[in-house]
């Protein structure tokens, strides 16, 4: 009864208030089997509700008695007292200790080899929930043994054996490079890889969580993973119709091409580059957010990384993020990307301005509701791609619009771009672009100044002093 009303919220102060954890720790040594299980059913669910219930569980001593109990009782008394470990121990590092503390850790990995899959399934989650907080519990699995076997777990034919493994190498994987490489010397990568095609969308998205968490801390690692032939199978999970397949291998992959050019440049010889701009295109949020990222990567390596992004128009897609996504931080990845593309070259800045981006990179920047990481992501975008671009009609409107701290660097392209290109010159006295250079108010003998300096050079003498009607102008520009 205890344990069927612990399922239910509203029960839970009650049933803590009645002492009921005492009760239930003498129900643990009851000489009917079928109790034992239903008692520790009962804690495992009270401890998984919150931490109190579950500090509550460390103080009164149950531990040793579930620990003890584990290695000597049936099938069904391990399953219970496991999830009562794994429900102890999701909720902090501290009390994940105390689980390690007590040696449940020998115990649990032995449950590993257990004939029963599902022992083998309720001690896997516990050694996760206990991995995941930190690398000093991580390691502490690892040194009990838990890796190979969970390797062998993953190869077993139960579905949800499967997912939880691969889900608890992830959690091992994830907290250092030296943890990484205890799961890929244990041959973990190999059998993962292998599973890529697996129709389970659950097991696929806990598989590539994993290659990700391997591939994230060095060169070395990424290049295990890429050997273990995850191209290009890896690409079809982009258009998988799971929302986490997708984002997580985005996320592979964004892990893969941040390394080094060389990994990129195989990202893009595999049609990654192509794929992710696809997959970014068919979804929104969050599930946009790997990918968006990965994009901004391959781009910042070199000039050809970055015209590959172009050329599989990235660009676009990046701006309908920057201009359709309403979270913050998903703008902020969106305008390092682009900043990434744009800084190279005057070509890769014309791609980046011709989207009509700028302004809206600007309005960011500006705006008092922008978060400071989209303020300062979006003013190192507009500076990077404003040192490269020649292209004026995008440069234009910031001359209006800008603040001081951006307008010098546009009026410093005009002042590179208007000596050599009579065409230029015209149309900038036409649009009336000469004249709001004369409205600008610069200190003297500042960099500002010398630029406005080097644009009125470009002209004749009457025309930036008097700024004659339309008609008169247009009749002196033949003198240009």
């Amino acid at each position: 009864m205890v344990a069927e009303l612990a399922t239910r919220p509203q029960n839970i102060e009650t049933l803590q208030n009645a002492g009921v954890m005492s009760l239930l720790r003498t129900l643990l040594l009851d000489v009917v089997p079928t109790i034992q299980q239903t008692a520790a059913l009962a804690l495992g669910r009270l401890a998984n509700y919150n931490d109190d219930l579950a500090e509550a569980v460390v103080k009164c001593d149950i531990l040793p008695q579930l620990v003890y109990s584990l290695a000597e009782q049936n099938r069904f008394y391990k399953k219970a007292a496991a999830f009562v470990l794994r429900a102890v121990g999701k909720h902090s590092p501290q009390l994940a200790q105390a689980i390690v503390d007590c040696g449940a850790l020998d115990t649990l990995v032995i449950c590993l080899e257990d004939f029963d899959p599902g022992v083998k399934e309720a001690a896997a989650w516990a050694l996760r929930y206990i991995a995941r907080h930190n690398a000093e519990l991580s390691q502490a699995v690892v040194d009990a043994g838990a890796v190979p076997l969970l390797v062998f777990c993953i190869q077993e034919p139960e579905i949800a054996l499967k997912r939880i493994a691969a889900s608890a190498l992830s959690d091992i994987a994830k907290h250092s490079p030296e943890l990484a490489q205890t799961v890929v010397d244990a041959g973990a990568v190999a059998y993962l890889a292998q599973m890529l095609l697996n129709p389970d969308a659950k097991l696929k998205h806990q598989i590539l969580s994993a290659l990700s968490q391997v591939s994230k801390h060095s060169v070395d690692l990424a290049e295990m993973v890429v050997e273990a032939e995850i191209f290009p199978v890896v690409l079809t999970c982009l258009k998988d119709k799971d929302e986490y397949v997708k984002k997580n291998a985005s996320t592979l992959i964004r892990e893969i091409a941040k390394h080094t050019p060389e990994l990129s440049q195989l990202v893009v010889n595999t049609g990654g580059v192509a794929a992710v701009i696809d997959c970014i295109g068919s979804c929104k949020g969050n599930t946009r957010l790997p990918g968006i990222m990965m994009l901004g990567y391959v781009a910042a390596h070199s000039e050809n990384l970055a015209m590959a992004v172009i050329i599989s128009k990235g660009v676009p897609q990046l701006s309908v993020c920057l201009s359709e996504e309403p979270e913050d931080h998903i703008k902020a990845a969106a305008a390092w990307a682009l900043g990434q593309i744009g800084r190279h070259t005057p070509e890769h800045a014309r791609a980046v301005a011709v989207t009509n981006i700028l302004p809206v990179l600007l309005s960011l920047y500006m705006s008092t509701e922008s978060s400071e990481d989209l303020q300062v992501k979006s003013k190192k975008a507009i500076k990077s791609i404003l040192q490269k671009c020649t292209y004026l009609p995008a440069l234009e409107p910031f001359l209006y619009d800008a603040p001081p701290n951006i307008l010098k660097h546009v009026v410093g392209q005009f002042s590179k771009v208007l000596p050599h290109d009579s065409k230029a010159r015209r149309l900038f006295v036409t649009s009336g672009g000469l004249k709001k250079i004369q409205e600008i108010k610069a200190e003297p003998g500042s960099l500002l100044q010398e630029y406005i300096n080097s644009i009125n050079n470009c002209y004749p003498e009457e025309i930036v002093s008097k700024f004659f009607p339309e008609l008169q102008v247009c009749a002196l520009l033949g003198s240009l």
